[in-house]
């Protein structure tokens, strides 16, 4: 029994010191790398859209619904009602340190960079730039729609800074799940989000979670494609 035991307690220290030893090695590479990836990324013709472009209130309403601590926080929020899983500073990383980003283990190593190489080797204001011009949002006619400036041409037919505070919202709506909350295909999904995103950015409701992020019930069809882990129904019981 005491062998057993023993051998038990060698295979976690094992296990321990494998998870420290890759850790180690996914934050050194990664911090080896950042300054040429994010280098590249800034000065590329990606590049479309400038903070500056932006409001103080379309910048407040694009962090209250994506990242309400991004000024606050180190790379990850596990604690801020409203955040979800993943901060403006884990989207980058899973743009452009993945070729292919698979839930599970993936989500170890995205932590891992967000936390320890992205955040304190780029600025915050670096961060929101390339957030704004490279985040997914859907897909038009075939083509893949990238950063707010593109989504309000293929979205709208007009340059960003021609956008109205509804179209602005409607198209913040889809950045958690571009398809389930797409413009074209899911107008009335998107319209709810947006009229619920309001609320969320006057005060009127206030997130009483991490996850929760949707602001109340969602209908099965708008539910359908979306992470499991993502939506917990029993938040809004009493709602």
């Amino acid at each position: 029994m005491k062998k057993l035991i023993r051998n038990g307690i060698l295979i976690l220290v094992a296990l321990f010191l494998l998870l420290i030893s890759y850790s180690a090695a996914v934050i050194i590479k990664a911090r080896v790398n950042t300054l040429e990836i994010t280098g590249k990324a800034l000065s590329s013709n990606v590049v479309k859209l400038r903070v500056e472009n932006l409001s103080a209130w379309q910048i407040n309403a694009l962090l209250k619904v994506e990242d309400p601590s991004f000024y606050q926080h180190k790379g990850i929020d596990f604690r801020t009602p409203g955040a979800g899983l993943t901060t403006i500073t884990q989207s980058l990383v899973k743009i452009f340190y993945f070729k292919k980003f698979k839930p599970g283990f993936a989500k170890l190593k995205q932590t891992l960079i967000a936390r320890f190489a992205l955040d304190p080797m780029l600025s915050k204001s670096d961060q929101l730039l390339l957030f704004i011009n490279n985040i997914y949002l859907g897909n038009v006619n075939g083509h893949p729609v990238h950063g707010l400036y593109d989504a309000s041409m293929a979205y709208y037919g007009k340059t960003f800074d021609k956008l109205n505070e509804n179209e602005y919202l409607s198209i913040v709506a889809m950045i958690i799940a571009p398809e389930n909350f797409s413009i074209i295909k899911r107008h009335e999904a998107n319209a709810q989000r947006v009229e619920r995103i309001k609320k969320v950015i006057s005060g009127e409701y206030k997130p009483n979670s991490l996850m929760d992020i949707y602001y109340g019930w969602l209908s099965a069809e708008t539910m359908k494609g979306l992470a499991p882990a993502s939506y917990f129904p029993s938040l809004y019981k009493n709602k």
